[in-house]
């Protein structure tokens, strides 16, 4: 199946490396971080991983969960995680999906129906199409679907500035503009006349265009 930005995350239960869980139950009333990986001991991923376990606070913060997931078995996640400890100075500190069969990256669409029940004997190359980053909101709906070539380790700086977007547009009627980040103006919806928006953003409303009109961020 084709994931599309506002469907439904597919549910599934899976062995991690914190327990068995069912996703959606797992996700709760958070935000979720979806985050896949093509195969262990790859030296990008690495340190991914490691990344994100030092800035999981900050994830915290803005009351998302992490989970990644990598098509090998639990046994070899946890050797792994031994080695991203010793050289990225912090090992995962969140779960870690076990996909052997290759059940979740298809389901997810990573790959294709075709490439058999078994990561045994798969190279990373064979799994390149794993590089996904998923941001699920609590309603269990895709928010943001980014996809990575494996050369390019991933911004999880600029997955954080898209939810904090995201957290943002969904409290306050706006949007947000080119590179913006926390405090910076934003952008009235064309939806709400201008003269309302004046009241309703009592901060001010500068008008560029009639269809283009910034505010303070509200939540500063």
């Amino acid at each position: 199946m084709v994931i599309r930005l506002g469907d439904t995350a597919p549910d599934f239960e899976a062995e991690t490396t914190e327990g068995k869980i069912r996703f959606h139950d797992w996700i709760g009333d958070s935000w979720a971080v979806l985050f896949s990986h093509p195969k262990d001991f790859t030296p990008v991923c690495t340190t991914e991983l490691g990344y994100m376990a030092r800035v999981k606070p900050e994830f915290e913060r803005r009351n998302v969960k992490i989970i990644g997931i990598s098509v090998d078995p639990l046994d070899d996640h946890r050797r792994w995680a031994d080695d991203i400890a010793e050289t990225q100075g912090h090992a995962p500190n969140y779960p870690m999906i076990g996909d052997p069969e290759l059940k979740i990256a298809k389901l997810y669409d990573m790959l294709p129906a075709s490439a058999g029940d078994s990561a045994s004997g798969r190279t990373p190359m064979d799994n390149a199409t794993v590089r996904n980053v998923f941001v699920i909101g609590p309603d269990k709906k895709v928010k943001l679907v980014l996809v990575y070539p494996m050369s390019t380790g991933r911004n999880f700086d600029e997955v954080l500035r898209v939810i904090d977007s995201m957290q943002l547009t969904a409290k306050y009627s706006v949007s947000t503009p080119a590179n913006w980040n926390r405090g910076d103006d934003v952008i009235v919806l064309p939806s709400i006349p201008t003269a309302e928006a004046r009241e309703r953003f009592t901060k001010g409303v500068t008008e560029l265009k009639p269809y283009l009109r910034m505010t303070p961020d509200p939540s500063t």
